[in-house]
């Protein structure tokens, strides 16, 4: 394998300034875009992030070797009689100060094409020279559950303590991989503590920005590491609200068929959190997702994206 640190270059400045914190150990939370992030659930708790704190580059990756331009093209901006704007695609880690001024660590941008063990072992690197304590890692997963009903939640890694109340909802499943779960696994592998965070998104809303699954993974990261985040959290609070009056709104206006699948979900949410509330499941025992059915809906969400151009 090539060298890890020839992807990445730093900005001195930022890296100085994590270098000069007086800190016992910093929290990385990373989300990189492009694979599955159903409601876009990473995408816009990223963007919430980066819009209200403090934030200051560290360390940028190389997008020219690790990106393929033709399976996702970066929009250029045509005015008249030429082009005038490029929007240069951005993976890079950055100093962030939450409102409290607690520093933490923010690597986000788009997942890369190829070289998937180069970049975990730069992440790793990056981790060890910055002394990160805990990295965590959100999106969103499409599910069969109604937006009527709280945001379900799925932790994975070696630190799924910092999520008590949590449980699996199977045992194994088989699903396309993704540079961010590589970096979970290499961290992992090597004595690192991770913390992955799933959101469970309605799979009728799937395609759709649905606010309330990054306040549910913003509220777990908050609780798990100690930041505190109101201005974001505010924010996506708002939009969530919106979000859910055009949602029942646009239910009341749809067909039969719609509303008898959301009330159908109700039904199979209502008995799952009915006899996990109870000491013995076997008295009423509920029909989870098998894990076929779960890497089935991954497949569908991934080739809607892909017959959308996305």
């Amino acid at each position: 394998m090539l060298e890890p640190r020839d992807l990445y270059e730093f900005e001195p400045d930022g890296a100085a300034a994590v270098d000069a914190l007086d800190t016992d150990g910093l929290v990385l939370l990373y989300h990189l875009e492009g694979f599955i992030d159903a409601g876009d659930t990473g995408e816009q708790l990223v963007a919430e992030l980066l819009d209200n704190l403090d934030s200051q580059v560290v360390a940028r990756f190389d997008v020219d070797r690790l990106l393929d331009y033709r399976a996702r093209r970066p929009l250029m901006t045509f005015r008249r009689d030429h082009w005038a704007e490029y929007e240069d695609p951005d993976l890079a880690l950055r100093l962030v100060h939450d409102s409290t001024g607690t520093p933490f660590l923010l690597l986000a941008g788009p997942e890369p094409d190829s070289q998937w063990e180069r970049f975990a072992a730069a992440v790793r690197e990056l981790v060890e020279r910055f002394g990160v304590r805990l990295s965590i890692n959100f999106h969103g997963i499409p599910m069969g559950v109604p937006h009527t009903r709280p945001v379900g939640l799925t932790p994975h890694g070696n630190r799924t303590d910092l999520m008590p109340g949590h449980r699996s909802w199977f045992d194994e499943a088989q699903v396309p991989g993704s540079a961010e779960a590589l970096v979970e696994l290499r961290l992992s592998d090597t004595g690192h503590d991770v913390l992955g965070v799933a959101a469970h998104v309605p799979h009728y809303l799937a395609r759709s920005p649905y606010p309330d699954a990054s306040l549910a993974v913003l509220e777990a990261i908050t609780a798990a590491t100690g930041l505190v985040l109101p201005e974001p959290a505010h924010a996506l609070r708002s939009e969530a609200h919106s979000v859910q009056d055009e949602i029942e709104r646009q239910i009341s206006e749809g067909d039969a068929e719609l509303v008898s699948v959301v009330r159908g979900l109700e039904s199979q949410y209502d008995a799952i959190a009915g006899a996990a509330g109870r000491e013995s499941l076997i008295a009423e025992p509920a029909d989870l997702p098998s894990a076929d059915d779960l890497g089935a809906e991954f497949e569908r969400f991934l080739a809607e994206r892909e017959a959308d151009g996305e």
